[in-house]
């Protein structure tokens, strides 16, 4: 070794004990950075979104789930999640549960050991596995903002009615049962992985199942009160903005990490990305224009949304134009099972999902997997896929075999949602009341929390004209001057 090196921090050494051959310093720092990108989505990019969107009663709470269910996943994660979803086979739809906390595992080279796709004959490697040049906690941290965001995207379906108490019993149960299911068969090396449907960044694994089990979730939840249902308008539509801004510049990580490296196609499905989401936004936008005659800023967000969850399944594997289409696909698909079909159909009607995920999401989530099984364009396919050859529909070749399996594989994913989801729910109000008591629901934060998003002047404190000053109901913190008090008070 020479003098330099003997002098640097080991942490620094070309080739010390920190720094195996087998390391790539840039693809490891992109896919920490789009790790975390991913987890600025939820914290705080889906915390902002939820607890400004809703109903000003309702701020803390929607907020609060959210918080909840990112601190909840990463604790089952690394516990038994991650291994569940990503390692060994259990089932052809499961992998075996085991800690993910262990130095010699994390800090070995990342592998998921399942992903080895064979030729027909069963002995011939057609792919080898996914290995990526950082290590195992690289990859723990990556695959985990993932599942961290599902149960977030569900939580909308279910905002201003579900008991907090169930949300938390119920957060850990349904990453168990339905997301590692979903994780491991298209993603881990299962049967849907094997068979070579493609998913390339959770249009499926993320946001059809969080969509659809949002959807059976609010069904065995029970709709809001009938007052919230009637009228439920934003408290900050400027704060809700900010929540999309930050969910739509964490897309950059959402799909440009799901290479596992900073490649060309990383590079690509950003630009796709932005591309659809931009494109969505306008043609929402438009319908909405020529629909009721105003621009809805709501409905801009919302178009966002389905241009950012449609171009998921596909970012990295179809050209710019294809990415056009596919948003303008999204930006009106969706805009017309919300607007139209949901007025219409009974069974909508009954389910009071209160941000529309089934349509942004399960909707949207399907639409671009149907899509990408259309317009899969094959060199970019041969850059991402285990299974060679492969191609879109609109490619020939045999490309009409990949649509069916892209809606076959949908169908996989809604079912065990729809089942799973329901058998957690009624295992979940054998415990604890799904819903909210009536007098929760009339009330809001402050029964269910004690707290509220905003205490302005005269709300949360009450004047005593004996004490000369406004003192708090729970404090009884006193201010001995006749003016309100500057600045924000929490009712705790």
């Amino acid at each position: 070794m020479s003098t330099d090196n003997f002098n640097m921090s080991v942490a620094y050494q070309p080739l010390g004990r920190a720094v195996p051959d087998w390391l790539n310093k840039g693809d490891n720092a992109w896919q920490m950075v789009s790790a975390t990108l991913v987890g600025l989505q939820s914290v705080p990019g889906l915390v902002i979104l939820y607890g400004s969107i809703v109903k000003k009663k309702w701020a803390v709470n929607s907020a609060f789930m959210a918080l909840y269910a990112f601190a909840a996943v990463w604790l089952c994660w690394v516990t038994w999640g991650y291994n569940m979803s990503f390692g060994h086979k259990l089932l052809p739809f499961w992998g075996k549960a085991r800690p993910a906390l262990g130095q010699s595992f994390l800090l070995a080279q990342a592998v998921l050991p399942q992903t080895t796709q064979f030729l027909k004959d069963g002995a011939t490697v057609e792919t080898p596995w996914v290995n990526p040049f950082y290590p195992m906690a690289t990859m723990v941290y990556f695959q985990c903002v993932f599942a961290a965001i599902t149960l977030i995207l569900l939580a909308g379906s279910l905002l201003g009615r579900m008991n907090i108490m169930a949300w938390m019993i119920f957060v850990p149960l349904w990453l168990t049962f339905s997301y590692t299911v979903g994780a491991f068969s298209l993603w881990g090396g299962g049967f849907l992985f094997h068979w070579g449907v493609m998913d390339y960044s959770g249009g499926y694994v993320i946001h059809l199942s969080s969509g659809v089990a949002g959807f059976t979730a609010a069904y065995w939840v029970g709709p809001r009160s009938t007052k919230d249902r009637e009228r439920f308008p934003p408290n900050n539509v400027l704060l809700m903005l900010t929540g999309a801004g930050i969910l739509w510049m964490g897309w950059a990580g959402f799909n440009g990490g799901d290479p596992y490296s900073a490649n060309i196609d990383s590079s690509l499905a950003v630009l796709n990305t932005n591309i659809c989401a931009a494109t969505s936004l306008l043609v929402w936008t438009c319908l909405d224009v020529i629909f009721f005659k105003k621009p809805s800023v709501i409905g801009a967000v919302q178009g966002m949304i389905t241009g950012l969850v449609c171009i998921t399944p596909g970012a990295g594997l179809v050209q710019g134009w294809a990415a056009i289409v596919m948003g303008m696909l999204s930006g009106s698909i969706p805009w017309f099972t919300m607007m139209v079909v949901h007025k219409r159909s009974k069974l909508l009607q009954q389910v009071d999902d209160t941000l529309g995920v089934f349509h942004t999401h399960a909707v949207a989530g399907f639409l671009g997997g149907a899509t990408t099984g259309l317009f899969a364009e094959p060199v970019l396919c041969g850059l991402f896929l285990p299974v060679t050859n492969s191609r879109g529909a609109f490619y020939g070749g045999g490309g009409g075999m990949q649509f069916v399996r892209q809606v076959a594989g949908a169908l996989f994913i809604i079912a065990w949602n729809v089942v799973v989801t329901s058998a957690i729910c009624l295992v979940v109000r054998l415990v604890v009341p799904l819903r909210m008591p009536e007098e929760e629901l009339a009330i809001g934060d402050d029964a269910v929390h004690g707290e509220e998003a905003y205490a302005l002047w005269g709300d949360g404190e009450k004047y005593d004209s004996s004490k000369h000053g406004w003192y708090s109901d729970n404090n009884d913190t006193h201010h001995n001057n006749n003016k309100a008090p500057s600045g924000v008070t929490q009712n705790v």
